[in-house]
């Protein structure tokens, strides 16, 4: 898991760095600063940008040390008179001290033409929440219209660092020097777009702030048994299939067992049976009779039509299309289940406007699935996984566009169950799910793509 910080989380590891520890926080400036420094190569002209926060005394810093190594370095600020503050007010001293001026002009534009070598973004940082406008909004609109390489000093300028979205104008970066730990626009789309290659530079907090955002990372499967059998690794039991839609049923029991799961049966509308039996040799198909088999592990209800949950008190998944408007609260309320609604039918399950953007989508699950028993996968580019009685959030960062195809999540939803019949926790089942569902994807072009040719890559995903 890769932690996501607020700004808050941020500045509350720094403030007990400083309170608590005891270390000034312009060591932590200065740490952020060489380390910044480091990944612009040696021999280039450096063109510093200094806000008049701590981002610009981070930027003053770097250039400080810049010059002291003998490189050439110029800095420059939007701002005729820049009203420094705090730390930024002493490296601006520092600067000064060192002979170094602090040019401007109303024409970014032209100025910039002249420069060679790297720019450096050191205008605004955590303390983003709003466009940048005025003279700030012109600078960063020329440095993005320049052929200038830029470093960005923690975040892009004109990035919120508690967002995915993009409030405004923003640098596009070609690397940021992110200082101590991610914060949520360096792992999450469109803002993550801006920030180019991502370094983080190691400053001493002491401890690792505590993060309510992760991004999956490859989960760690555990090793199989070498005397293992099929009742090892467990039964899924899917009810699906119906007239019509019998390649959902195909697809969800496909994905249980290219993950893994020991057996996989079928329990499909009579008529279909037959068909579904032909298209997945390796799975049992039994007509439904009214009630689950008693040996089944996990069960899954809904691909292909299905609108009705049987009666069982075991581990559950439900894609979304078996679920009535409102229902989503009752779900989410079982120990054991896992539902799986894409953004449309997330609004509603949950009466709730339907989530456009990404930051919608993050408040809108925190709200429903915080705390919750039950676990949400809200499907959709960097699908969001919450609940499972915790309180923050995961997402996923694999897949693109071409999943955005019928039946992608029928086989998502047989991964999850199959996942689960193994043994992972209903949470970590989808996360594993989630995280190879879009690996997957992330090996085939993006048009084109076939769920199927999802399934065919799966054992070979899992050998890592």
């Amino acid at each position: 898991m890769i932690p996501l910080h607020t700004a808050d989380e941020m500045r509350a590891a720094e403030r007990q760095a400083i309170e608590s520890w005891g270390i000034p926080s312009l060591i932590l400036q200065e740490h952020a600063a060489l380390g910044a420094l480091a990944l612009l190569p040696l021999g280039e002209p450096i063109h510093v940008l200094a806000g008049p926060g701590n981002n610009g005394g981070d930027a003053l810093a770097l250039a400080r040390l810049a010059r002291l190594q003998g490189r050439e370095v110029a800095v420059w600020s939007p701002f005729a008179q820049p009203e420094w503050r705090g730390d930024g007010a002493l490296q601006a001293r520092l600067w000064k001290g060192l002979g170094g001026e602090i040019h401007t002009g109303a024409d970014p534009g032209g100025i910039m033409r002249s420069w060679r070598g790297w720019a450096v973004d050191g205008l605004f940082g955590l303390g983003t929440t709003r466009p940048l406008d005025g003279p700030a909004a012109t600078w960063v609109k020329a440095l993005n219209a320049s052929v200038l390489p830029v470093l960005a000093l923690d975040l892009p300028s004109g990035l919120d660092p508690s967002a995915a979205e993009i409030p405004g104008e923003a640098v596009r970066a070609t690397r940021t020097a992110c200082f101590g730990a991610r914060k949520v626009c360096h792992g999450l789309m469109p803002a993550r777009d801006h920030c180019g290659e991502i370094t983080v530079i190691p400053i001493p907090l002491g401890q690792a702030p505590k993060a309510g955002m992760h991004l999956l990372d490859r989960p760690v499967l555990s090793p199989r048994a070498w005397n293992a059998h099929k009742g090892s690794f467990g039964h899924v039991a899917i009810r699906a299939g119906s007239l019509g839609m019998s390649g959902a049923a195909v697809l969800a029991a496909l994905g249980a067992l290219r993950v893994g799961a020991g057996l996989v049966t079928v329990l499909a509308e009579p008529d279909v049976r037959a068909e579904i039996a032909s298209q997945v040799p390796e799975a049992m198909v039994r007509p439904w009779r009214g009630s689950v088999p008693e040996e089944v592990d996990v069960l899954l209800v809904g691909p292909g039509g299905i609108s009705q949950v049987p009666d069982w008190d075991g581990p559950l998944v439900v894609d979304a299309s078996a679920l009535k408007e409102g229902e989503g609260k009752r779900w989410m309320e079982r120990p054991g289940t896992a539902i799986t609604p894409h953004p449309g039918e997330f609004a509603r399950l949950f009466r709730l406007a339907r989530p456009l953007l990404m930051d919608e989508r993050l408040a809108q699950a925190r709200q429903v699935a915080a705390g919750k028993p039950g676990v949400l996968i809200l499907k959709g580019a960097q699908s969001v996984i919450a609940g499972g009685a915790r309180e923050d959030l995961w997402i996923n960062p694999t897949g693109h566009p071409g999943l955005a195809t019928g039946g992608s999540g029928d086989l998502l939803a047989g991964m999850v169950a199959g996942f689960r019949a193994q043994g992972l926790p209903m949470r970590e089942a989808a996360a594993a799910a989630t995280w190879f569902h879009g690996a997957a994807a992330d090996r085939l072009p993006g048009a084109g793509l076939l769920p199927r040719d999802l399934a065919d890559l799966l054992p070979e995903l899992l050998r890592g």
